[in-house]
């Protein structure tokens, strides 16, 4: 049997709007992601993806429903504990880079593994490696305002990845590219999942790059199913 890497089992989620009725986003979802693997997460706008991934992430609670992370129950830690989990198990990507203007692309890269205790010379190395396997280790010493869109992009997947996290949440990670951009970007980001054979959970827009993953769940008035099981 597969290791598991996240879990999520009957996770609802409802937001209230003051006098506005209430907004049940999500409804009981169960996703099991097993290490390794690449799932699609695709869901037309406003259908609580966003919302998934940060409870996903840790970054949001459940209203009620249990996160599992690595087979250990993540939602009920202390907000320390939280804070921890999501810096060394979870890496997260963005429709948007989120870099850091003044820092370099290898900068952008350390900063993180400086923050969880590594040493800078290891810190350096790790991302140099990760910058070699997106094909940008010679824009290492550029700011993000001399990168490309794409390039950009592939800096904030080596950021994300930099403290060799188990999971990876991507909320439409080629989003902001065009489809020639999207498509390199895209490649790259399977490359490096696959070679440090963490496990990925992305959300997108774009059929084509769904099809390219290991499979697709699709989110649809709250609740998560394969796509023949959406009428």
């Amino acid at each position: 049997m597969s290791e598991v890497a996240l879990k999520l089992t009957g996770i609802a989620k409802t937001y209230n709007k003051g006098t506005q009725a209430a907004v049940e986003v999500l409804r009981g979802v169960d996703l099991t992601l097993a290490r390794g693997e690449v799932v699609a997460l695709v869901a037309p706008s406003g259908a609580g993806k966003s919302t998934l991934l940060h409870i996903a992430g840790l970054l949001d609670t459940p209203d009620s429903g249990t996160v599992e992370i690595g087979g250990a129950d993540a939602a009920g830690q202390s907000d320390r504990k939280r804070t921890i989990l999501r810096r060394d198990r979870i890496g997260f990507v963005y429709q948007f880079h989120h870099l850091l203007p003044e820092f370099s692309a290898l900068e952008n890269t350390v900063l993180p593994q400086l923050a969880a205790g590594t040493p800078r010379a290891q810190a350096e190395a790790r991302a140099m490696e990760l910058l070699e396997i997106v094909g940008i280790a010679q824009r290492a010493q550029h700011r993000p305002a001399a990168l490309s869109g794409g390039e950009q992009q592939r800096v904030a997947f080596c950021r994300a990845l930099a403290n060799g996290p188990s999971v990876l949440l991507a909320d439409e990670p080629t989003g902001n590219l065009d489809p020639a951009t999207s498509d390199t970007v895209f490649a790259a980001l399977m490359t490096l999942v696959r070679e440090t054979g963490l496990s990925a959970l992305i959300a997108t827009h774009n059929m084509a790059l769904a099809d390219r993953m290991d499979r697709q769940l699709h989110l649809d008035q709250g609740i998560l199913a394969p796509p023949h099981a959406i009428v």
